[in-house]
């Protein structure tokens, strides 16, 4: 008998596929996609100075169309995120023409993708214009999407473009979610029936992330990794940090575009000799970082399933995090000394505080460093507790494929 071809997929994210969580995601799952014998093509949006030959041809992708926006488009990248690892613009920014510039130029692309490649299968990710408009031009190829939480939030903020999201949103073969309050927020937000939206999680990867083999001594260190930005909760942080007597070195790994970096980073110089700031560092830099340090801090307002918290933990870091949703889903029953969860304060939006929460925010973190810190004091090159390791056991990212490939061939069947 003949061989059988592989499989074609054709993967779409509407922006740069680096340097954010859905990025990290899906450079994942084309690795790990094309370690199964899979055909991966690419559909993506990038900054009009971005070298798109030689970073994508680092992808495990066949092949690959960009949408260059500064070029194609006549603004900056359109971002999931309001503040995003470089220059950008917002949705809620955009007038109703560059809307309908942004779809016809991704549909245009699209069109040629799907022509060319002809692939069996679509795996979108956010559930947001670009998935709508992709559902819509291409009704006949199955197609599953990965919810990353920002489109969410987007989705929230941005009520003048949720009917145009629905329109295509709701006609998708099945959703990815990264934890059960998720799942049940896109079924009420966006009524995708239930049975449609599958928890797969997200992973990390192990051969990157992976605890130090000598021991830690010096400077405690501390480390936050993620954009600069108000809604990622780092100037709280830095107003919690700022106080503390003990000895450490904070590193301060991240970046952004606008007056929210700019007034980071002033409040971070008040650290003087505490910080060093790192700007965007590739995984494989992050990494070692990670296993230089000895606590990580997430006092992010709004994520899904943060896969940085992953990524610290399987580096040997202890952490300080939100108790968000999927957070508190993920570690909430471990009750381990690792993991401190600070309360969120109430909020004034999504993913902003409201003013009469703030102070007690900063010292509830506060508290949260200082336990962390006396705990590392007492036993600072402690092993992996039981729980820890079988949790980061649980979600390598050849574990969160196997999900996701069990849905591919379910909607291949159909």
């Amino acid at each position: 008998m003949p061989e059988r071809s592989p499989l074609k997929i054709l993967h779409i994210l509407s922006q740069l596929p680096a340097a954010t969580g859905s990025g990290v995601y899906l450079q994942a799952l084309l690795n790990h996609a094309e370690l199964h014998g899979y055909h991966n093509y690419l559909l993506a949006g990038v900054p009009g100075d971005y070298e798109s030959r030689v970073q994508l041809k680092k992808l495990a992708s066949h092949d690959y169309c960009v949408v260059q926006f500064e070029q194609d488009l006549p603004f900056p990248i359109v971002g999931m995120s309001d503040v995003m690892p470089y220059p950008s613009t917002r949705f809620s920014e955009l007038t109703a023409s560059d809307v309908q510039l942004y779809q016809d130029c991704f549909s245009a692309c699209l069109e040629d993708a799907v022509k060319r490649w002809q692939p069996d299968l679509i795996h979108s990710h956010h559930l947001w214009l670009l998935t709508s408009l992709a559902r819509q031009r291409c009704p006949q190829i199955p197609m599953l999407v990965s919810c990353h939480g920002s489109d969410l939030r987007q989705f929230v903020n941005c009520r003048h473009l949720q009917q145009e999201v629905l329109q295509g949103c709701r006609k998708v073969d099945a959703v990815c979610a990264l934890s059960g309050p998720q799942k049940e927020d896109i079924h009420q937000l966006y009524g995708i029936d239930a049975g449609k939206i599958h928890i797969v999680g997200a992973g990390y990867d192990r051969k990157k992330f992976s605890p130090s083999t000598a021991g830690k001594s010096g400077r405690l260190q501390i480390i936050y990794a993620g954009k600069l930005s108000r809604a990622k909760g780092v100037p709280w942080l830095l107003k919690a940090l700022l106080p503390l007597e003990e000895d450490f070195i904070f590193h301060l790994v991240g970046d952004s575009d606008g007056h929210e970096k700019q007034d980071i980073l002033q409040l971070a110089e008040q650290l003087g000799q505490k910080v060093m700031i790192h700007g965007n560092l590739e995984q494989q830099e992050l990494a070692v970082l990670m296993r230089q340090s000895d606590l990580f801090v997430l006092p992010s307002f709004f994520e899904g399933l943060p896969l940085v918290l992953l990524e610290a933990l399987a580096s040997g870091c202890r952490l300080v995090t939100t108790a968000l949703p999927g957070v508190v889903e993920l570690f909430g029953n471990l009750n381990s000394p690792w993991i401190e969860l600070v309360n969120l304060p109430k909020m004034a939006g999504i993913d902003s505080p409201a003013q009469e929460g703030e102070e007690v925010f900063i010292s509830a973190l506060r508290r949260a460093l200082q336990a962390q810190i006396r705990s590392l004091k007492k036993e600072r090159n402690q092993s992996f507790p039981t729980e820890i390791q079988s949790l980061l056991e649980e979600y390598s990212w050849g574990g969160i494929f196997s999900k996701i490939e069990t849905l591919y061939n379910q909607l291949l069947l159909k």
